[in-house]
């Protein structure tokens, strides 16, 4: 299947959380990066979603930062986004890719989506295009096929939610930050809420990146929201210069994640 709600609520109809995992493109390399894609595939993610390095990054943490850097210093193109997203789609996953719109823009907002979609692209998640914004980008990817994810915070308001999950033709996602263990519970319960306000805002489907990184942490978000997101923890992973080592610590890491969504609905 091509599209990421589609392998959401299959997972929900099999009793499960559906298990997304980020990775940026280009880090270490393109060719390892999508390698690396692939592994978490085999090892049960269900879909995937690549960030586009891009040099003004608003929202990426530390881990992901560094990732990123190097990824632009290897040269990543959007013609490398293109090829990665058809090869983890033929390795069984939808592929959705996290960038900032000047890319898009630069690269023309038609053109792009065409391109994306004609190389198996499931759709974008934009966090830094508001859908006030996004009329362009809307008609675009209606025209070919592609989803359209928009952001969430603990402070949007519940005008904006409504906004945004009109907006949205595939999930929402509900951005967060786990926190030191000792506040873990406060930004839990804040997760917990901006799901139920988002689904009580028309949202189809809403899913949450918390800082995961055990199966433990992973059941808890997939007990209230529909697909659990996980970046840092597989990007410290693939940091390790034995790169057969990473690999199967990364695979490992997916299996237990997995293990974690399972059995929650």
């Amino acid at each position: 299947m091509k599209h990421s709600a589609e392998a959401i609520r299959r997972e929900l109809d099999n009793g499960n959380a559906a298990l997304i995992a980020y990775l940026p493109l280009g880090y270490p390399t393109v060719d390892k990066s999508i390698e690396a894609a692939k592994v978490l595939v085999e090892n049960g993610v269900d879909i995937f979603e690549l960030g586009f390095p891009y040099s003004d990054p608003g929202m990426d943490g530390p881990v992901i930062e560094r990732a990123v850097v190097r990824a632009l210093e290897n040269g990543t193109h959007l013609e490398d986004l293109f090829r990665a997203v058809g090869e983890i789609y033929g390795a069984g996953a939808p592929a959705l890719s996290m960038t900032y719109w000047n890319p898009v823009h630069w690269y023309g907002v038609e053109r792009f989506a065409q391109e994306f979609s004609a190389s198996g692209g499931a759709g974008l998640i934009t966090p830094d295009l508001p859908p006030e914004e996004a009329g362009p980008w809307m008609a675009a990817s209606d025209e070919n096929d592609l989803e359209r994810v928009f952001l969430a915070a603990p402070s949007s308001s519940d005008e904006r939610l409504a906004l945004i999950s009109q907006a949205t033709n595939s999930w929402v996602y509900a951005a967060s930050t786990m926190g030191v263990t000792g506040q873990r519970s406060v930004v839990d319960s804040a997760a917990r809420d901006l799901v139920r306000r988002c689904r009580e805002a028309g949202a189809p489907l809403v899913c949450v990146g918390l800082g995961v990184s055990t199966g433990e942490q992973a059941r808890e978000i997939a007990e209230y929201a529909d697909g659990v997101i996980v970046g840092s923890a597989f990007v410290k992973l693939l940091g390790n210069e034995d790169w057969d080592r990473a690999l199967a610590d990364a695979g490992a890491l997916a299996r237990e994640l997995k293990e974690g969504t399972r059995n929650t609905k």
